[in-house]
């Protein structure tokens, strides 16, 4: 009797042992759990960080189906720039200057609001600016490839296509400028005065600051195709120099006046159209 119970036990442990086998061997690969955090090729290329389309100049070089590459040569760059810190779109669509507000909803979404410009009248220009006001209001998301920014809507073709202008490579800017001449005279630093003229063009925010004779000075420029520059919101600080002959008002009435610059070698002139130069300047180039 008890030989014929052990003989059972013995049965039912081996059944027992077969019916789990069997289940276990019948799991689906997919079933299994795994630790691993490998990721296929795809997933990586998603999670890469994407050029970003903020604070940078894009400059216009098809609408539709025309080339736009020849309103560089003639002087009417049309281009904006998105403010990451404001949501703020700013640029030039050939004559008059606009503004307004976008949204990037990620995806390379991205929505612009009803854009405000200027209303300066242009004979001479040949742009139909509001085809440049409309890619901006029409446009719904962007692609970015090997520099070149499209601004699309939906899946169709490009409305626009823009390239990167890069300052940085404009000679002009991030250099020490020492005055040399203002309205046609030689300028010499005058007694008592605590250093030369100078002016710096700044790349960060297109701040310019400077030494007028007496008074720093600060303000805001503006670099355009074609050497076109202005400036604007100059302002300085309220020192009162008895002890020095220099007259700070002319060289500061300069800035405001002319609108484009030439550098030969070392050398800036600031001039009013073709004229001759109001001013120039010496590079100086610090150890």
């Amino acid at each position: 009797m008890i030989q014929h119970v052990i003989r059972l036990q013995f049965l039912f442990t081996i059944c027992f042992i077969m019916f789990f086998g069997a289940c276990n061997s019948g799991k689906h690969p997919a079933e299994t759990t795994s630790t691993s955090t490998s990721k296929t090729p795809s997933e990586i290329g998603t999670n890469q960080k994407k050029p970003s389309i903020e604070n940078t100049k894009w400059i216009i070089t098809t609408l539709g189906s025309s080339d736009m590459s020849d309103r560089e040569k003639n002087g009417q760059m049309i281009y904006f720039t998105l403010d990451s810190a404001t949501n703020q779109i700013n640029g030039n669509s050939g004559c008059n200057t606009f503004m307004g507000t976008y949204e990037l909803l990620g995806d390379n979404r991205i929505i612009f609001s009803k854009l405000a410009s200027t209303r300066k009248l242009c004979p001479d220009s040949k742009i139909n600016e509001s085809q440049i006001l409309s890619v901006f209001e029409t446009a719904d998301n962007y692609t970015i490839m090997n520099g070149v920014l499209a601004l699309n809507k939906s899946k169709r073709a490009p409305l626009a296509t823009f390239k990167k202008d890069d300052e940085s490579k404009k000679p002009v800017v991030e250099t020490y400028w020492k005055l040399k001449t203002l309205n046609g005279k030689q300028v010499e630093m005058a007694k008592h005065q605590e250093g030369e003229i100078f002016m710096i063009l700044k790349l960060k925010d297109n701040r310019i600051t400077g030494f007028a004779g007496c008074n720093t000075f600060n303000g805001v420029y503006a670099l355009d195709y074609n050497s076109r520059i202005s400036f604007q919101k100059i302002i300085t600080t309220m020192k009162v120099c008895p002890n020095i002959e220099t007259n700070e008002s002319e060289f500061l009435k300069m800035l405001y006046q002319v609108d484009n610059y030439l550098v030969n070698d070392d050398k800036l002139s600031l001039m009013i159209g073709k004229r001759t130069p109001l001013a120039t300047f010496e590079a100086v180039y610090m150890d």
